[in-house]
This record gives C-alpha cells, sequence and structure tokens, in this order.
C-alpha cells in the first residue's frame, strides 16, 4: 500500500515539473523568440518554417501549434517501440500541453518581450527553452519534438540528448533559408544562436546530477575513512598498496568515484576523521556500473569473441596456471 502510494506520488509531481517545464518552454519561445522571428530546432522551428512558408504560397499561415501536435504523433508512433510506453504517454502528455500553450501564448505576444532588443531576447528565450527542456526530461518526461529522436538515439547509445538534438535542430534552421526566400541571413545566425543556447542549457539540466568526480586519499587512518564512506556515503573505496618515496614508508591510497553532488559528504567524512590527510578530487567525465549509469553500447559481432577464441583463452589460462605449479 505504501509503495503504490509512493508510486502516485512521484509519477504525480513528474507531470507537475513536466508541465511548468513546458510552461517555461512556451514563454521563451512565444515572448522572446518567436516575435523576432527567429527559426529554432525542434517541432517549435518545423513549425515556424511551414507557417512562413505557406503563408507566403497561399496567404494564410499554418498555426505553429497544429504543425507541431502532427508532427509529435507522427513521431510517437515511431518510437513506441524503441523508447516503452510510459515515455510515450508522458510524452504524448507532453505534446497535448505545448501545443495548447504555444497555441494560446504566441497571439497574446506579437511584440518581443524586450522591444528593440533582439540580441537579448534571442538569449533570454534560448535560456528559458532549454531549461524547460531540461526539467522536462529530468522527470521522464518531454517537450516532445526533436527530443524524442533524442530519446530514441539516447536509449540505444551514449550519444548525449543535446548533441542529438545539436545535429537534427541545426537541419530545421538551416532549412529556413532556403525554404523561404525572404528569409534573412541575421536570422538564420540569430536561430544557430539559439539553438546553442537551447541544447548546452537542456544539457546542463539534464547532466547535472549524472556527474561523478573521483577522489585519491593519502592517509594513516585511511581504514577508518573507508569504513565511514562505505557506510555513511554508501559508495565502495578502492585501496591501493603504495610507498612514500620521501619517507621511504608504505602508505594506502583510497581511490573513491561518487556523484558530484555527493563530493561535499566525502569532504565531511575525511575532514571529521583526519583533518591533515591528502587529498585530490577530479572531475570524471562518466562513470558506469553498479550504483552509476548504465553503459548503453550495443555490441557488434565483430567484438564479440568466437568460440575458438573462448576456448584458446581457456587452453592458455590452464597452461599458465600449470606453469606457476
Amino acid at each position: 500500500m505504501q509503495r503504490n502510494k509512493n508510486n502516485f506520488w512521484m509519477t504525480t509531481k513528474d507531470y507537475f515539473f513536466i508541465v511548468v517545464g513546458i510552461l517555461i518552454y512556451g514563454l521563451g519561445f512565444s515572448a522572446f523568440l518567436n516575435p523576432e522571428q527567429v527559426v529554432i530546432g525542434g517541432m517549435a522551428g518545423l513549425g515556424q518554417d511551414v507557417y512562413y512558408l505557406s503563408l507566403r504560397l497561399f496567404g494564410y499561415g499554418v498555426p505553429i501549434a497544429v504543425t507541431m501536435y502532427a508532427v509529435n504523433l507522427t513521431l510517437l508512433a515511431m518510437a513506441y517501440r524503441i523508447v516503452g510506453k510510459q515515455f510515450v504517454l508522458r510524452t504524448l502528455f507532453g505534446a497535448t500541453i505545448i501545443s495548447l500553450v504555444i497555441g494560446i501564448m504566441v497571439p497574446y505576444f506579437p511584440e518581443p518581450f524586450i522591444p528593440e532588443q533582439k540580441f537579448m531576447n534571442v538569449i533570454l528565450g534560448g535560456i528559458l527553452c532549454g531549461i524547460g527542456i531540461g526539467l522536462a526530461f529530468v522527470h521522464n518526461g518531454s517537450t516532445a519534438g526533436t527530443d524524442i529522436i533524442a530519446a530514441m538515439v539516447a536509449k540505444r547509445s551514449n550519444v548525449s540528448i543535446g548533441r542529438t538534438m545539436l545535429y537534427v535542430d541545426f537541419t530545421i534552421v538551416s532549412a529556413i533559408y532556403f525554404i523561404v526566400p525572404d528569409a534573412t541571413l541575421d536570422n538564420v545566425v540569430f536561430g544557430f544562436v539559439t539553438l546553442f543556447i537551447v541544447s548546452n542549457v537542456a544539457n546542463f539540466m539534464i547532466n547535472t546530477n549524472r556527474q561523478a568526480v573521483q577522489f585519491t586519499i593519502f592517509s594513516p587512518k585511511w581504514r577508518e575513512i573507508a569504513n565511514a564512506i562505505n557506510n555513511d556515503a554508501h559508495r565502495g573505496c578502492t585501496v591501493i598498496s603504495g610507498m612514500g618515496w620521501y619517507s621511504k614508508q608504505e602508505v594506502k591510497m583510497l581511490i573513491v568515484m561518487c556523484r558530484k553532488i555527493e563530493s561535499v559528504t566525502i569532504f565531511r567524512i575525511i575532514k571529521s576523521i583526519d583533518n591533515n590527510a591528502l587529498v585530490t578530487q577530479a572531475n570524471v567525465n562518466g562513470v558506469y556500473g553498479k550504483g552509476f549509469d548504465e553503459m548503453k553500447i550495443k555490441l557488434t559481432d565483430d567484438y564479440r569473441p568466437s568460440s575458438e577464441e573462448v576456448e584458446q583463452f581457456r587452453l592458455n589460462q590452464e597452461q599458465q596456471e600449470e606453469n606457476t605449479k
């Protein structure tokens, strides 16, 4: 019963923050970017492309929200088997909400939020859109659009979500220059600036709690520190034997890996036990395995050892054991 209550609370909280993220994204796009006629990436950018093209050809612009919703539904149908039912349901929720938000907000902002400050509008709009996308992703949702493609890629590989979005959105922003003859190079450049800001802010939001650090600890009280890190910080330690060349005495070195947000806890443990311990801290690009992130690498046949190689390896091991005896 308690477990069901916790799941309900977590799901409710996720949907709440997905809506908050979408509202932030919608505000950044509708109030800062779209009035400046800056074409951005994602389905919003594709919707802008369709709007300007249909306006020029037929005298009537297809609403951005309509294009966004139609394309999002198509992408979700394609992503169903890859990213799973739960992600699709949350993203369908996000796609519906963001289409409504864009459809409602765009008419309310016919002029830029900050008049005659195009660069400032681009900066603020890009930051808000990035925060909105990142917030939705952190809570297992999506603002839909190219981040559906990004989620499919991230499910199969270690390519970051921000990088995938950058590639797809780069194509969308570039296309406006060829689709609409009266599109200026100035708007395209601002679109690239916005694209860069959105992708990096979103990546920062998504990966903040995945950043990891590695500690190297030298202390005569290494045993107490290792036990405290195991028991209090719930992280593992590796003990390595070495020798201090200045003292010519044997020393023990602790290697500890943890998430960046846990580094303060590790420092407090060390300081409470040995204030004179020698400690180094280094940022690492990623930690994969038990207690950290999963390695999402799909092995090909080229990387799989053949049965003959496995047998040869076993025979070599047996031969080495015999030689040892």
